[in-house]
């Protein structure tokens, strides 16, 4: 049997709709039937072949994040059964087939059942932002009630949701962001600092006293990553998945602060800890039935024929939430 999936061929290559053979499900898996693809920025730099970090060789299928419905169940797989809603970060890296296509074989350890209240569309919009969160706020900051976090890019993909996620652990969340998206934060229960208007020297001061924050999320890098070092508190944290680059340690030397770097593809590409992503989306769905998290995901619709619109759409930064693609 045959499915359609997008397949490039050469690097900033065009998506051409091709017809492939249904991948077969194997021992650990779990076959997938995609209802939609969620796409970040991250998918353009692989397609550009510009990220070292995302090897994927060609010819590719790309697509990090998905959500769908179990067709088949592989041996060994006793967590899910046919018919079961699902979502996860499966592919679309270090060979993996991504969900730009209508079925995936995917690894039962990535992926859990998909929040009740949410659509298909936007429960593939949650997975890469989620366990990014996840990650660094309680993984490697062991984020606790009542202590203060900064946000920084608090309106983006994994912005949002580590704001959301900060403010369901009890924590006092800030976020820089601009001046239109201050009701966004607001509706999160965060303060909004928008970045244009203060230096970091301003918005320490005005909201901390000029201690400095517990921790600091950053989703942005370059020189919002140093801005961070010099925004935490005594013995605080930063966190960052974009620290890449050449920094100066002296600000966050001079705090007596730590810093830890997230890197979110390291389960797909090595295969290890894989368990705990099915873990940490069994939590991203208790909290969304909860109410305590909701993705923000961009209104317009694509599908796989227009996927490349999608991705212009990322590149120009026209977005509003995260860019989801409808794989049927």
């Amino acid at each position: 049997m045959n499915m359609q999936a997008l397949v490039l061929n050469r690097y900033n290559g065009p998506l051409e709709l091709t017809e492939l053979s249904r991948p077969s499900v194997g021992p650990g898996q779990v076959l997938v039937r995609i209802k939609a693809s969620g796409l970040n920025p991250l998918d353009t730099k692989i397609r550009a072949g510009s990220a070292a970090h995302a090897k994927h060789p060609l010819p590719l299928v790309l697509g990090i994040d998905m959500a769908g419905v179990v067709e088949a169940v592989g041996p060994g797989v006793a967590q899910f059964k046919v018919s079961d809603e699902v979502y996860g970060m499966t592919g679309g890296v270090g060979g993996i087939q991504g969900s730009l296509a209508q079925f995936a074989a995917v690894d039962a350890r990535l992926i859990a059942l998909k929040p009740s209240n949410l659509s298909m569309k936007e429960a593939a919009a949650l997975p890469l932002s989620f366990i990014t969160s996840y990650q660094g706020i309680v993984d490697r900051a062991r984020l606790k009630a009542r202590q203060t976090v900064l946000v920084q890019g608090g309106a983006g993909g994994v912005g949002h949701v580590s704001v959301q996620l900060a403010q369901a652990l009890g924590a006092r969340v800030f976020a820089t962001v601009s001046k239109g998206d201050a009701e966004l934060m607001a509706s999160y229960g965060a303060t909004a600092i928008d970045y244009r208007e203060y230096s970091v020297e301003q918005y320490v001061q005005e909201h901390t006293g000029g201690e400095g924050f517990d921790l600091v999320a950053d989703t942005v890098g370059g020189a919002t990553l140093d801005a961070s070092f010099s925004a935490v508190k005594q013995f605080g944290h930063v966190v960052s998945a974009l620290g890449w680059g050449t920094h100066a340690l002296a600000p966050l030397s001079f705090r007596e602060a730590t810093y830890s770097g997230i890197f979110t593809l390291s389960t797909l590409l090595t295969g290890k800890h894989r368990e705990h992503h099915g873990e940490m989306l069994q939590v991203a769905t208790q909290l969304v039935e909860a109410g305590k998290v909701v993705p923000r995901v961009d209104p317009r619709s694509f599908d796989l024929a227009s996927a490349d619109l999608a991705y212009q759409a990322i590149t120009a930064g026209t977005t509003k939430g995260k860019v989801v693609v409808d794989a049927q």
